[in-house]
């Protein structure tokens, strides 16, 4: 493999998905990485913990000391194979640490011991993330957005997803959205949601200033928390409107919540699947029970668990859309309108999904 040198270059970084293999602990890499980055580290959660505390109370060389002593043998060897596979698997990556100090070095040398030359990132993962919050706050400066309004049903995600200067929201915190959005899989880190939504505004800005298509929404994203700045911007950005039937909106409810969700939670539980589904959409009612009133909560909760057995007995998915109906318009629709009357931006179009693909393609 031809040697190539290290690089500072964060920005040829994330304009393509360049592969890199990240030398820190577990828990690091859990609080924050980057999306083209795997996790193989140096040393494991606890030999990092024994390495910080050999280094405060008897300082660097025996903190050094004892890194070598506890990633040596068989042990070395194992990790050694993995970055080489990476190496070899992926030739244009890089691997780094978190100050591009001495783990990223250590690998670095091991892995030129073992015949391959593979360059680190200067200034590690601390550099990078400095790099895209800083971009982040120039994107936001500088973009022009439109956003894509429209009732819960209406498809907003749908037309998101068809536009080539979007950023999916939603899809960078996997969440839907919604009081009953989560996913089966965890919602990614604070620091990965804004490493993401970083480095899809860096990609788009890259291909020129024109408009960016963004999904209305409210402060948080499940757990996740929108930008202040991004906020701010959406606070007065000029919107699209989406608009379709109530029918057409249950039937879109349908797709994601029951028949789409479902299938996934049969796939990853099979027959108790069922079970859990309806259990967890009973769950997420609950949770705006306060926000329903105790009334409408029963009886939703009611239509929702008679929807579910008939489901369940004849493989009937109708019975779903009465609690959906319900909650369109007696819960959601309201809110909509409240949330509407926040925005200060124009509205430059108003359409059924297809009709605003169409415009938003024109825009563009």
């Amino acid at each position: 493999m031809p040697e190539r040198p290290d690089t500072d270059d964060y920005r040829a970084l994330f304009l393509r998905p360049t592969p890199m293999m990240d030398m820190r602990a577990p828990a690091e890499f859990a609080r924050g990485a980057f999306p083209s980055a795997l996790s193989l580290p140096l040393m494991s959660d606890d030999e990092r913990a024994r390495v910080g505390t050999c280094y405060k109370q008897r300082g660097q060389a025996a903190a050094i000391a004892l890194g070598h002593e506890l990633v040596s043998g068989e042990r070395k060897a194992q990790r050694l194979e993995q970055w080489l596979a990476f190496a070899r698997q992926h030739p244009q990556g890089y691997l780094y640490c978190f100050r591009g100090g001495l783990r990223s070095q250590t690998v670095q040398q091991w892995l030129r011991e073992a015949g391959v030359d593979y360059p680190l990132v200067v200034g590690g993962y601390k550099a990078m993330r400095r790099f895209l919050l800083e971009e982040l706050e120039r994107s936001l400066h500088s973009a022009s957005f439109v956003l894509v309004s429209g009732k819960t049903g209406t498809g907003k995600t749908r037309v998101i997803s068809r536009l080539v200067r979007a950023v999916d929201l939603e899809g960078l915190a996997n969440h839907r959205g919604s009081s009953f959005g989560q996913m089966l899989t965890p919602q990614p880190s604070q620091i990965d949601f804004e490493n993401g939504l970083s480095i899809a505004l860096l990609r788009l800005l890259a291909q020129g200033p024109q408009q960016i298509f963004l999904e209305d929404e409210g402060r948080l994203i499940g757990s996740l928390a929108l930008p202040e700045a991004l906020r701010e911007k959406m606070r007065g950005a000029p919107m699209v409107v989406v608009e379709e039937s109530l029918e057409e909106r249950i039937d879109v409810v349908i797709a994601d919540y029951v028949v789409d969700l479902g299938q996934r939670y049969a796939l990853l539980h099979g027959e108790e699947g069922a079970r859990l589904h309806g259990d967890k959409l009973q769950a997420d009612l609950a949770r705006i029970r306060k926000r329903l009133g105790g009334q409408l909560y029963q009886e939703v909760s009611e239509m929702m668990a008679a929807a579910f057995q008939g489901q369940w007995q004849d493989a009937q998915i109708s019975g779903h859309r009465r609690w959906i109906a319900v909650l369109l318009e007696k819960y959601y629709d309201p809110m909509y309108e409240y949330q509407l009357s926040k925005r200060a931006g124009e509205q430059l179009f108003c359409g059924d999904r297809q009709a605003v693909v169409a415009w938003a393609q024109r825009a563009a």
